[in-house]
């Protein structure tokens, strides 16, 4: 396989005895608990097979019959599964060291207790940069494992969190080179009875390892809390993420700001769309750049006032705004709040649960296109020209639309799609 393209495989870790799950791992591989009617890891295969990876390669130990009986050969969902099973005292890295042979030279390798908003085709292109031998999906953490230098090489790895300076955790996605991993196995003690960590160690001893940080929050089924706020994330939401300036109100003048609510007209075809959705069990959560603050053209009290006469005009005709988000900041600062940054997204999500990946934005602008990409969300975007727009990365579904109110049966039938899945 050519070392630039896209991996085609997925290999998942899922011989654990979930030991921190019982009673529910009496009976249950870890990976196999329910979350919301299915079990977690067909969620998780579900994520890799929407970015395009349809074959699996599932490492069982404990209970595997539970997971190829209700999986087979994952034929009947699109799907090409295989197994390597082995005892369950096997520990990570001699699960992985006995399957060797069934290894692209290429895949992706997952841990099956966590869950995180990942793009693909971004982890590629960072692989392929540092050509390091593991890339690591990595979320910050005040008490994590990992060091990392600006250029995303992995310094040091702690798993006993002790040190200073370990801002980062892995997350449990990884980008893999077969061979170059293989190779590093005999290298450490006790081989092969070893955990996958003791490989990673070996890796970042000889400067081999690298991290690509993710800003979404991850999820995980590690222990009975963690699964109940798992089960919260993969809800179905009916939430639509909205622009503000041009979407929901007439823009001002360029240069200029909306600043009193005297200033501020409605566009009627947004708000009769809102009310149609609304009415479909549909609420909102504003996300809007209002630089005007830091340029000192609005104040941050007239701001808010807007902000609340706009969301109690809707909410008295039965249009419901959880939240609105602002980025007061200058275009110059470099925010990672301010769009096309997804700060105020993941902000969003962090509060509210959600999962961006099943969510829509609505926006006029093509900055909020690269935001709603940014952010791994659909796009909705309102524009007078019926052509995409051109840019250099794309949300993952888009639809340009006159008005939103052109939009709704493409909104709800995109929710209802989602729905299904869930």
């Amino acid at each position: 396989m050519n070392s630039q393209l896209s991996p085609s495989q997925a290999v998942l870790l899922c011989g654990g005895l979930g030991t921190r799950l019982r009673p529910l791992t009496d009976n249950l591989p870890k990976p196999m608990v329910i979350v919301n009617d299915r079990p977690f890891l067909h969620h998780l295969l579900e994520q890799l097979a929407q970015q395009g990876i349809t074959r699996f390669l599932l490492l069982t130990g404990y209970l595997s019959e539970t997971i190829s009986n209700y999986f087979g050969d994952g034929s009947k969902y699109g799907w090409f599964i295989e197994y390597s099973v082995g005892p369950t005292d096997w520990d990570t890295g001699r699960r992985f060291w006995e399957a060797r042979a069934k290894f692209d030279n290429r895949f992706l390798l997952l841990y099956s207790d966590n869950f995180v908003q990942f793009n693909l085709l971004k982890l590629i292109k960072f692989h392929n940069i540092l050509c390091s031998p593991i890339s690591l999906l990595l979320a910050p953490k005040l008490k994590g494992n990992i060091k990392i230098s600006q250029d995303g090489r992995i310094l040091a790895y702690d798993k006993s969190r002790d040190g200073t300076g370990f801002d980062f955790v892995e997350v449990g996605y990884m980008l893999v080179q077969r061979d170059a991993v293989l190779s590093e196995f005999p290298n450490c003690s006790n081989f092969p009875d070893i955990s996958f960590s003791e490989v990673l160690k070996k890796l970042v001893q000889h400067q081999k390892l690298s991290g690509l940080v993710v800003r979404d929050q991850y999820h995980s089924i590690s222990d009975p809390e963690r699964l109940v706020l798992m089960g919260e994330y993969l809800k179905h939401k009916k939430i639509l993420l909205i622009d503000r300036d041009g979407t929901i109100n007439e823009k001002a003048p360029k240069g200029e700001y909306i600043s009193s609510w005297q200033e501020f007209i409605w566009i009627p075809e947004t708000r009769r769309a809102m009310l149609q959705l609304s009415k479909q069990g549909f609420k909102f959560i504003v996300i809007t750049n209002q630089a005007g603050i830091a340029r000192q053209m609005i104040t941050p009290e007239s701001l808010e006032n807007i902000h609340n006469n706009m969301v109690d005009e809707l909410n008295a005709i039965g249009i419901k705004v959880l939240k609105v988000y602002t980025c007061p900041d200058h275009w110059n600062e470099n925010s990672f709040m301010r769009k096309p940054e997804p700060g105020m997204f993941f902000q969003a999500a962090k509060d509210f649960n959600l999962r961006l990946d099943y969510c829509l934005y609505v926006g006029d602008d093509e900055r909020d296109c690269v935001a709603a990409a940014n952010a791994g969300c659909g796009m909705v975007y309102i524009s007078n020209e019926v052509s995409r727009p051109k840019l250099e990365i794309f949300p993952k579904s888009l639809l340009v639309s006159r008005s939103l109110e052109d939009a709704v049966i493409h909104i709800v039938h995109k929710y209802e799609v989602w729905e299904s899945r869930r």
